[in-house]
């Protein structure tokens, strides 16, 4: 493997002008946690899957929060922008094209961030249980980008408005958001996959 920044797996595409996935794991999770997923949604695209870099209790993720639900916002943009700064070396080694973000809770607020800090990192991304990472995002440029947000309706952990602000603020940006709001929790469903693998078709 690559010496790179972030520890990290890589899987190469196998069928040619498919973008890469960027995959993105949840609290706890790890480098492995969603490349099965990633080959379920989008066959023979490349996979890039890192590593969050903070410990929360022996579990890795991708920036550190204060409390569930409030977030450390000086951290999230300090660890978007070294996400982002990994995606560039990856990218290099990798010779990719720009990736879409696939993202599960924890790494679905880490892409967010991403778009509304470095938004030219990004070919799209697939928001899976995301919430506000920034109480006052910059000004980000985001006109035509797709973005995919899938809530659930039942989830304990985000609020859903918090899901719908966070889709607001990203359509203000001028992203094309498909918010779509599921009777489930905050765990990942078959209608999930199904939805992510059919929007990244269209991508």
């Amino acid at each position: 493997m690559t010496e790179l920044s972030f520890i990290h797996r890589f899987v190469p595409a196998t069928k040619p002008g498919r973008p890469p996935l960027l995959l993105l794991h949840g609290t706890g999770g790890n480098e492995d946690d969603l490349l099965p997923l990633g080959k379920i949604i989008a066959p023979g695209s490349a996979l890039l899957s890192p590593r969050g870099k903070i410990l929360e209790n022996g579990m890795p993720r991708f920036f550190r929060r204060l409390a569930e639900g409030v977030f450390d916002e000086a951290d999230v943009r300090m660890r978007a922008n070294q996400l982002a700064d990994f995606i560039g070396e990856a990218r290099a080694a990798y010779e990719l094209d720009a990736p879409v973000a696939v993202g599960f809770s924890n790494g679905a607020n880490i892409a967010a961030a991403m778009l509304m800090l470095r938004p030219e990192v990004l070919a799209g991304a697939a928001l899976l249980r995301a919430m506000v990472p920034l109480s006052e995002p910059p000004k980000a440029d985001l006109t035509g980008k797709l973005v995919l947000m899938i809530s659930g309706q039942l989830d304990p952990i985000i609020p859903t408005d918090n899901a719908e602000q966070l889709a607001a603020q990203l359509t203000a940006a001028g992203a094309l958001v498909n918010h779509k709001v599921l009777p489930t929790g905050h765990g990942l469903s078959q209608q999930d996959l199904s939805l992510t693998q059919s929007w990244l078709t269209n991508v």
